[in-house]
């Protein structure tokens, strides 16, 4: 009976692999909800500014015409203030998902390697609590915090370390703080789960062939931790090269970026054509540079991710 039991198993087995797992048709019902909220407020809007951004540019006009045109796009790649704002997105939000990684590591490491619950929910709800702000509120905190005026500059003022304010903001320096403010807890949940799913025996046995604690973490868990890496670096890039308000309110208009171009046409010019071809121009530079970096982390984890 059992032998007869594990060859109908075999079977089964076999006819699975052949067809592929296929789930029940009524789980299928369980997808349409979020499909249809991804089709509405993500499929649909990004197809209408495509569409806009081909459109010659007309001021307050919304409507879609039929005459196509590449005016918007030649407009944008010809004029060094829109290709300039296009590699500064990328590099102030590869600088921002450095700091974020290089800052938010260590805090997912202690809060994932901390075995007091009472210790570990104290760290999560510090991680977690810088979210629970409006993003413009926190920005005017530390505005409040960095300018001329404000807390830091008053004390090194004070204290005659300075002569004159220091620029902590109204520059980059200003807005990559305030991004890395922002996305650092995005940073911290994304690699805690990985971090806590790597077993520690994996380190006991690196210890016990004679490897310290530095040598265990470079070739056991950071290696194993790369998923995590991944997709905190990823989820912070694409915040960063899509935020408007922290490059408006720290940056003080002086650091241009592609969502203050963005804003500038639509909201004060009422060039929509134009914004959406600047959008669209936002959307395809930050997949590439998701795709480089997927393929790059994929190489350098040996084809873990």
């Amino acid at each position: 009976m059992a032998i007869a039991g594990a060859e109908g198993d075999v079977k089964i087995g076999k006819r699975a692999a052949r067809s592929g797992f296929l789930p029940s048709p009524r789980m299928w019902w369980l997808v349409l909800p979020a499909a249809a909220v991804f089709v509405v407020f993500f499929v649909i809007p990004v197809a209408s500014l495509f569409g806009l951004s081909f459109n010659r540019s007309v001021a307050g006009v919304i409507a879609y015409s039929s005459e196509l045109t590449f005016d918007n796009f030649v407009r944008i790649f010809t004029r060094a203030t829109y290709y300039e704002a296009i590699l500064r997105s990328i590099w102030v939000s590869a600088i921002v998902s450095v700091v974020s990684l290089l800052f938010g590591y260590p805090l997912a490491y202690v809060i994932a390697k901390t075995t007091n619950p009472g210790r570990n929910t104290l760290l999560m709800i510090l991680v977690l609590s810088a979210m629970q702000l409006d993003m413009v509120i926190r920005m005017f905190g530390l505005m409040v915090l960095f300018g001329d005026n404000g807390l830091i500059n008053g004390f090194l003022l004070y204290t005659g370390l300075i002569s004159s304010p220091v620029p902590l903001m109204y520059n980059t320096f200003g807005v990559i703080v305030g991004l890395v403010q922002i996305t650092l807890p995005f940073m911290v949940l994304s690699l805690i789960g990985i971090i806590k799913a790597i077993h520690p025996s994996l380190e006991e046995a690196a210890r016990s062939l004679g490897a310290s604690r530095r040598q265990a973490f470079f070739s056991i868990v950071l290696p194993l931790s790369m998923p995590g890496i991944l997709a905190g670096t990823l989820l912070v890039f694409a915040l960063s090269i899509s935020s408007y308000v922290v490059p408006a309110l720290m940056g003080g208009w002086k650091v241009i970026v592609l969502p203050i171009h963005i804003y500038q046409q639509i909201a004060e010019v009422g060039r929509w054509q134009f914004g959406a071809a600047i959008a669209v121009v936002l959307f395809i530079t930050s997949i590439i540079a998701v795709a480089i970096y997927h393929q790059a982390a994929a190489r350098t984890s040996g084809g873990r991710i």
